[in-house]
C-alpha cells in the first residue's frame, strides 16, 4: 500500500456493525453503528466511508461476522443482511475483500495480545508454537484455534457451540434433562450464551420449586452479585463450572497448550467471579489427563474491540504480505 491508501475493517453482528479503517498499519478509531439503520452492509459500508473521506482511498476490506461462510458469502442470522464479497469488491472497486467468522478474526488477535489485555485464570504459562484456543459465551457460543506450523498459521472455524452439553455432576445431569425436556437437544450454548444463563436460571428454579421473576442474562449476574437472589447466585457459578468443563474439553480435543482464551461479552463482566468459582478445577478435572491442562493458561480477554486487532492481523499475515511476495517475484 501506499502512504494514502486505507483499508476497511468490520465486525457486524445481527444488532450491532463496527467499522475502522487501517491506515499506514494504525487501527482508526472503532465506530459503532445499528445494523437496522441501514438496509445493506454496502450502504453501512458507503456511509462510514463517505463519513470519513475514504471512499476513493480505500483499496481493500477484511469482514468478519457471527455466522458461517459459503463460496465467500454470508447470510446474517438475526438481520436481512446478506454479505456477498465479490459484489462487495466490484462495488467498491476494492483490490481484496475477505470474509471470516467472528471467532476466527479472534483466533488470530491472540498472538498479538498483552498482559493488560487479559485477565489471568492460573499462573501457567503458554508451550510455544502450540495451538491457541478462543471460545466465547456471547448470544451463542463460538469457538477457534489459531494453529501454526513451519511459519503459516490457520484459523481453524468450529460450531462448537452446537456439540452437546456434558454433564458433570448428577445436578448438572438433572438440569440438562429438564432443558432436554424443552428443547429436544441440549447443546453447549443453551447453557453458556446470554439466554444459557436465563435457562440455568429457569431450571434450577424449576428443579428446586423456587418462584422466581423473569430475569435476564444481565438482572440475573447483577442478582448473583449483589447477593439478592440465591437461584441467580447458583445460576451463575454453574454456568462457571460448565464453561470450565467445556474448555476443558475443547483444551484436550486441540492440544491447545499455547493457551485458552475467553472472549465475548458476557464474561468479562463477572470475570472477578470466574475467577474464584470452581471454573479451573472444572477446567482440569479430566482424570488421567489431569496433570496435562493443569498445565495449560487460560485468559479472559478485556480488551475492548479486540477482533480489530484480530483483522488487522489477518490481513498483515495473508494480504499485506502476499501482495509484498507477487510484486518480488513479478506475479
Amino acid at each position: 500500500m501506499t502512504e494514502i491508501e486505507r483499508v476497511l475493517l468490520a465486525d457486524i453482528g445481527g444488532t450491532n456493525a463496527r467499522f475502522a479503517l487501517l491506515n499506514d498499519g494504525e487501527i482508526g478509531p472503532v465506530e459503532h453503528t445499528k445494523v437496522a439503520d441501514y438496509a445493506s452492509v454496502a450502504d453501512a459500508m458507503a456511509a462510514f466511508l463517505t463519513r470519513h473521506a475514504a471512499r476513493d482511498s480505500t483499496v481493500a476490506a477484511i469482514l468478519d461476522f457471527a455466522g458461517p461462510i459459503e463460496n465467500n458469502r454470508a447470510a446474517l442470522t438475526n438481520s436481512s443482511w446478506t454479505i456477498d464479497a465479490g459484489d462487495i469488491q466490484k462495488n467498491f472497486g476494492f483490490r481484496a475483500v475477505h470474509l471470516l467468522n467472528d471467532f476466527e478474526a479472534l483466533a488470530w488477535a491472540l498472538p498479538a495480545l498483552g498482559a493488560s489485555d487479559l485477565v489471568s485464570v492460573g499462573a501457567q504459562r503458554p508451550a510455544h508454537g502450540a495451538p491457541m484456543l478462543v471460545v466465547g459465551p456471547g448470544t451463542g457460543f463460538g469457538a477457534s484455534c489459531l494453529v501454526s506450523r513451519d511459519g503459516t498459521s490457520i484459523a481453524v472455524v468450529t460450531e462448537a457451540g452446537h456439540a452437546t452439553l456434558p454433564a458433570g455432576s448428577e445436578r448438572e445431569a438433572r438440569l440438562i434433562d429438564y432443558l432436554r425436556q424443552r428443547l429436544g437437544h441440549v447443546s453447549i450454548e443453551r447453557a453458556l450464551a446470554g439466554p444459557g444463563l436465563q435457562n440455568l436460571y429457569e431450571g434450577l428454579a424449576a428443579l428446586d420449586g423456587v418462584q422466581v421473576p423473569k430475569r435476564d442474562a444481565a438482572a440475573i449476574t447483577q442478582a448473583a452479585r449483589d447477593g439478592s437472589c440465591a437461584v441467580s447466585r447458583a445460576a451463575l457459578d454453574m454456568f462457571c463450572s460448565l464453561l470450565g468443563a467445556v474448555c476443558g474439553n475443547l483444551a484436550l480435543t486441540f492440544g491447545a497448550r499455547g493457551g485458552v482464551y475467553v472472549a465475548g461479552g458476557i464474561v468479562p463482566r463477572f470475570v472477578d467471579h470466574l475467577v474464584e468459582s470452581d471454573f479451573r478445577k472444572r477446567f482440569e478435572s479430566k482424570g488421567r489427563f489431569e496433570s496435562y491442562l493443569r498445565e495449560i493458561p487460560v485468559h479472559v480477554i478485556v480488551k475492548p474491540d479486540a477482533s480489530f486487532t484480530g483483522l488487522k492481523a489477518f490481513f498483515d499475515r495473508n494480504v499485506a504480505a502476499g501482495a509484498a511476495s507477487a510484486a518480488r517475484t513479478g506475479a
